[in-house]
């Protein structure tokens, strides 16, 4: 029986999908949320195979009490799904700054806290799985959401170096880039007002904003069948460095690693021209 640490846990999102397959395969669970009590008719229906914790993950010290009382509860995490972010959408020349920092302290340096929070604990016992929950903003920026992809793609690269570096102590790592998914991501879209800086970019990022209110509720992918692809690659005989989520989202993703490749090679030969040139 393993113990999954899953953050971002609020109700009808990928976090609460993670915390009810890992039921499902017998396991414990410890569901954070910044807002707990959404999770109280949840965890009073799983008793004490659940813990359910208030995290701020940008709270270095609150990561570090619950991770405490995770291992408290149930003496170790074996697999930590990092699931917590959402998205600010802006210009890249006119987002806010306070956006921009807010944006990366959630989506990218929460993460590297709850690394170093849950990481010793694998180390010691040779074993533990990471879920780094990215994007396909990660692999392909979206114009309006520069910063969101910009903290996706640091966690793409952040999680190819981890995967390196904790193989060698028996730690699986996976990052999965969800496309557009039925979650509440888009819900707060319409109650939040539009803070760009800069004029000139105001009727993009109106039409960001206004695409974002009419996908919410009709976005394609089902959270619950999303994490069960996961769980399936994650106990394949060669789990996966990364596995893409959504019929979307791959197409999205074919087409940028398509573009890259073609224009790789169109520029080969600049490429190659670049070293010194070799003496005979």
């Amino acid at each position: 029986m393993r113990t999954w640490f899953i953050t971002g846990g609020t109700p009808g999102g990928f976090g609460m999908a993670y915390a009810d397959a890992a039921l499902d395969l017998g396991d414990n669970v410890v569901l954070t949320a910044r807002r707990p009590h959404l999770l109280d008719d949840w965890a009073a229906r799983h008793g004490d195979r659940v813990l359910a914790y208030p995290l701020d993950v940008t709270d270095a010290r609150q990561i570090h009490e619950a991770v405490r009382a995770a291992e408290k509860r149930f003496g170790r995490i074996d697999v930590l799904v990092n699931n917590a972010g959402r998205g600010w959408y802006g210009s890249v020349e006119g987002t806010p700054d306070s956006d921009v920092r807010n944006s990366f302290e959630l989506n990218f340096f929460s993460v590297t806290q709850m690394l170093r929070a849950v990481l010793p604990g694998m180390r010691e016992r040779g074993s533990g799985w990471i879920i780094n929950m990215s994007s396909v903003a990660g692999l392909r920026s979206v114009p309006g959401f520069g910063y969101y992809s910009a903290a996706k793609y640091a966690i793409e690269g952040l999680t190819d170096a981890l995967r390196h570096e904790v193989a060698p102590f028996g730690i699986k790592v996976m990052a999965v880039e969800p496309g557009a998914f039925r979650t509440h991501a888009y819900a707060s879209f319409a109650d939040e007002a539009v803070s760009e800086t800069v004029d000139a970019y105001l009727p993009l990022i109106e039409s960001v904003r206004s695409s974002m209110i009419k996908q919410n509720g009709h976005q394609p992918g089902d959270p619950h069948r999303g994490v069960r692809a996961v769980v399936d690659a994650m106990n394949s005989v060669t789990p996966p460095r990364r596995i893409v989520l959504g019929a979307d989202g791959y197409a999205a993703v074919q087409e940028q690693l398509t573009d890259m490749a073609a224009e790789l090679r169109a520029f080969e030969a600049a490429s190659r021209s670049a070293d010194f040139l070799r003496r005979s």
